[in-house]
């Protein structure tokens, strides 16, 4: 059944969607947050939670062994996770995801990052401060620059630390005032197998476990393709998915630096 319009008057402009995923990148463009179902059973989103520890069991034994990560601040993380395990590839290339992502970067586009986040009980995480994903910088820009999605691999609570927003604060350059930060602040309730997608540029932290199990999620940081990656992806991958224009795209092999001005021209239309 179609909803009447909402009542108004003295509007002479406004805002057209064409469906769900435009509504989610309107309110995204508006609050800077969103939350949008994956898609995924919860059998596919089990598979995905049991995979994340495992991976970060290697990379802390690849770092040095127990102890490693957390000498650095970086335990409970896992790195560029879809070189280490392909489902991952598979989450980042949720076609629900990348509708959405696409309606707002545009058809060109790159994976900056994968990580994955355990907060565990009673346990705080340096994600649990608020920051932005593109963290250190203080200028707003007409149109997204850069969106994080966070995936759900456990449902979001509020007692289990679920993410907290400053709705908003994309728009703004500078951190809003403690006393607005209070008044404002969102805690984002989501169920397991969901994406939390929020503008890049805005203020968002972690929040605290008070729970007694762990809390899991991936997140995805995709970017215009003058941003760098956090890791370089396509060393790390080793050739592997460039075939596929599509993957080839979004995983930044077409987007690294040319190590000289042969290299460049080679990479035009028709150099090779």
């Amino acid at each position: 059944m179609t909803e009447p319009p909402v009542p108004r008057y003295g509007v002479r402009e406004a805002t057209a969607a064409a469906g769900e995923l435009d509504v989610h990148a309107e309110e995204i463009r508006l609050l800077g947050h969103t939350v949008l179902d994956s898609g995924l059973d919860a059998a596919a989103v089990a598979d995905l939670r049991g995979r994340i520890d495992p991976v970060i069991a290697q990379q802390e034994q690849e770092f040095g062994g127990p102890g490693a990560l957390a000498r650095i601040g970086d335990a409970d993380t896992g790195r560029a996770m879809l070189a280490y395990d392909e489902a991952f590839l598979g989450l980042a290339t949720n076609p629900r995801l990348l509708g959405l992502v696409e309606r707002l970067l545009g058809a060109v586009f790159l994976l900056s990052q994968q990580n994955a986040i355990v907060l565990r009980p009673q346990r705080d995480h340096g994600q649990a401060r608020y920051h932005r994903d593109l963290p250190w910088q203080h200028f707003t820009s007409s149109r997204p620059l850069a969106l994080n999605a966070l995936f759900c691999a456990d449902a979001f609570t509020a007692e289990n630390g679920a993410t907290r927003v400053i709705p908003a604060s994309h728009r703004q350059e500078p951190f809003p005032s403690d006393p607005l930060v209070r008044r404002v602040e969102r805690v984002i309730t989501a169920p397991a197998g969901a994406f939390i997608v929020l503008d890049a540029m805005l203020f968002h932290s972690g929040g605290h476990n008070t729970t007694a199990a762990p809390r899991r999620a991936v997140n995805h940081v995709f970017v215009l393709p003058f941003m760098r990656q956090q890791v370089d992806l396509p060393a790390m991958l080793g050739g592997r998915h460039a075939e596929d224009p599509l993957l080839r795209r979004l995983l930044g092999y077409d987007s690294r630096t040319p190590a000289s001005v042969r290299d460049w021209r080679a990479g035009r239309p028709g150099g090779s």
